[in-house]
């Protein structure tokens, strides 16, 4: 067992981590894909207790109750991707994202513009030109501060670069909805450099009911190579929630 804190900095919405991050620490000590499932309100600033049960990655508070935990997954759970474009297509799409014009999450680790570079991770999609509606892209280059001493991005920010875009995804194809992330299947196939520019895309699924929507998401190099890629559950709300 042993026991982490969730970062301020690290935030999702105000008072809770980024989902896609914590999604990935927990996932972290899986050998090959993970379904990461997000149970509770995430506590920053707070110890928690992070152990093995079963297979299975868990995440609780200091009480015992279960946070998050995390579980082995087959390939077969994951979307193939989209074609990436490329970088230049890519980056045109990111001009499109849609939190350059307005505010959706202010202090989200992933996604808010309002974060510098090295403190949040500006990862910014937006509609990409010839391709299916909701069908999103974007440049991330990963700051030095999120890599390791030899430059190596680890995954939970790999998890965490993916995460808001796949509601993006919902939000161009919706326009009326918020949600949080509920389950996230990932595969880190090779970790990302920092300084290199890679490609975000995602991708609404088809299937939800209800408040459920599913999304694909993927990280590749410049020149195409898919390093990462996702599967996640979203649960909206309407925009006024």
């Amino acid at each position: 067992m042993a026991s982490v804190v969730i970062d301020r900095r690290y935030a999702g919405p105000p008072e809770s981590g980024n989902g896609g991050y914590v999604a990935g620490l927990v996932a972290r000590g899986i050998d090959g894909p993970a379904t990461a499932v997000l149970r509770a309100i995430i506590p920053l600033d707070t110890p928690l207790e992070l152990s093995a049960s079963d297979g299975r990655q868990v995440l609780s508070g200091q009480g015992g109750g279960l946070i998050a935990e995390a579980s082995p997954a087959s390939a077969a759970d994951l979307p193939p991707p989209p074609a990436p474009p490329t970088l230049d297509q890519a980056r045109a799409a990111g001009l499109r994202y849609p939190g350059l014009a307005q505010t959706f999450h202010p202090i989200c680790f992933s996604c808010a513009a309002a974060r510098d570079e090295g403190d949040g991770l500006r990862v910014f999609t937006g509609q990409l030109e010839g391709a299916q509606p909701a069908v999103l892209a974007g440049v991330w280059t990963p700051h030095p501060a999120f890599a390791g001493p030899d430059g190596i991005i680890p995954g939970e920010i790999v998890w965490a670069a993916l995460d808001c875009p796949g509601w993006y995804a919902w939000l161009v194809r919706e326009d009326h909805s918020a949600g949080l992330l509920g389950t996230m299947t990932g595969e880190v196939i090779r970790h990302p450099r920092a300084g290199e520019p890679h490609i975000v895309m995602a991708w609404p699924i088809e299937g939800g009911s209800g408040r459920k929507r599913f999304s694909g998401v993927a990280l590749f190099t410049a020149e195409g190579e898919c390093l990462a890629r996702g599967r996640q559950v979203w649960i909206a709300f309407p925009a006024s929630a």
